[in-house]
């Protein structure tokens, strides 16, 4: 009898190939569209700036099914996105930190959520389009390994994973080029085989997190309050917006005049200041980082030697990661690394095996 999978259409051709791929593999796919968020929420022109959730990008991936003989379903879930993944995510810029949404939807979405509805349907696996390969070690743990394609890998975001949802997930396109994956949705007529790609936050539709966060609050009767905007050597240089419309390394958008350049260097958001600062003073040689999550499991020594990614395009850095506690560690950079930002994630690899991860603090 064939296993039974419940693929994650997530996207474009990346999630059709995977359906596919398992689908000449053997096994009983049925693919799901998760909905994640409603227009009236999260704003902006529908028409002009819708790229994914729209009923032509439903009707793709159920035409996709369609060609491989597969059932589709679209699967409700925006209310428990909104009050997950959107309210942490305006919730943190709230805080003076910087979110990655990808990584919470992870592991409180599709690897919760989503997986428990597999499990209702009969599937004895979930699938998804990442590209990132699933290794089961001799210790019986499970591990992320990053995809063969480093343009396209996505290991980063996957460090929140626990163990229960590795074992019964599928992804078939870790060990592809994206353009072998373009190949075979072209060689298979697929519909979304010509489809453009994103990387933006999917319900920031217009890329704008600014007009968002606006618009979000506003919808709640609350706004953002403008401050002061200082030097780091205390001189009040003019007025901020408000502290979440700002980023640890931003430059563009501050409205000042002076006479080199100027960055984000801190969020004060107790006080509801903005300190900004020449480039040289955004480098730093360590950080903490807490909610880890051991991927690859509890290390042998307190102190070990990894690469270390502090934002999804980050080239990893030599560094030492030395552990403070089970959930919190330090990690010390061989070399001085710009704008490390709270909030955002950082991961460590030995060669190409995901360790762990945690958010920065």
């Amino acid at each position: 009898m064939s296993k039974k999978v419940l693929v994650a259409m997530s996207g474009g051709v990346d999630s059709s190939v995977a359906a596919l791929i398992l689908k000449e593999q053997g096994y009983e796919v049925i693919g799901a569209h998760m909905k994640l968020w409603d227009y009236v929420d999260v704003g902006a022109d529908f028409y002009k700036d819708g790229r994914c959730c729209t009923i032509d990008s439903i009707t793709d991936w159920r035409l996709v099914c369609d060609a491989i003989n597969a059932p589709f379903y679209v699967l409700n879930m925006s209310a428990h996105f909104r009050d997950t993944v959107i309210e942490n995510f305006v919730s943190e810029y709230k805080d003076g930190r910087t979110p990655n949404p990808c990584v919470q939807c992870n592991s409180d979405v599709k690897w919760n959520t989503f997986l428990k509805k597999a499990k209702e349907l009969g599937c004895d696996y979930m699938a998804t389009g990442h590209y990132a390969i699933i290794e089961k070690m001799a210790t019986g743990r499970f591990t992320i390994r990053k995809g063969v394609d480093g343009t396209r890998d996505q290991s980063y975001v996957l460090w929140g994973v626990s163990q229960e949802a590795l074992s019964k997930t599928l992804m078939p396109l870790g060990t592809l080029l994206k353009k072998e994956v373009r190949e075979i949705a072209r060689k298979h007529k697929l519909r979304t085989a010509e489809k453009a790609e994103s990387r933006e936050i999917c319900f920031i539709v217009d890329d704008n997190y600014r007009r968002f966060l606006t618009e979000y609050e506003q919808k709640r009767n609350r706004e953002f309050k403008e401050g002061e905007l200082l030097h780091e050597d205390g001189r009040l240089l003019g007025k901020h917006k408000g502290t979440p419309f700002y980023t640890i390394g931003q430059r563009k958008g501050l409205g000042l005049t002076y006479p080199v350049p100027l960055y984000v260097k801190e969020i004060d958001v107790k006080n509801n200041k903005v300190i900004v600062s020449e480039n040289d003073s955004l480098f730093k040689d360590r950080l903490t980082a807490k909610e880890i999550n051991w991927v690859g499991g509890k290390p042998q020594s307190k102190e070990f030697s990894a690469e270390v990614k502090i934002r999804y395009l980050h080239e990893p850095a030599d560094s030492t990661v030395l552990c403070l506690s089970d959930n919190k560690v330090e990690i010390k950079f061989k070399d001085m690394q710009r704008a490390i930002t709270p909030g955002q994630s950082v991961v460590w690899y030995q060669n190409d095996c995901l360790l762990g991860g945690g958010y920065i603090v």
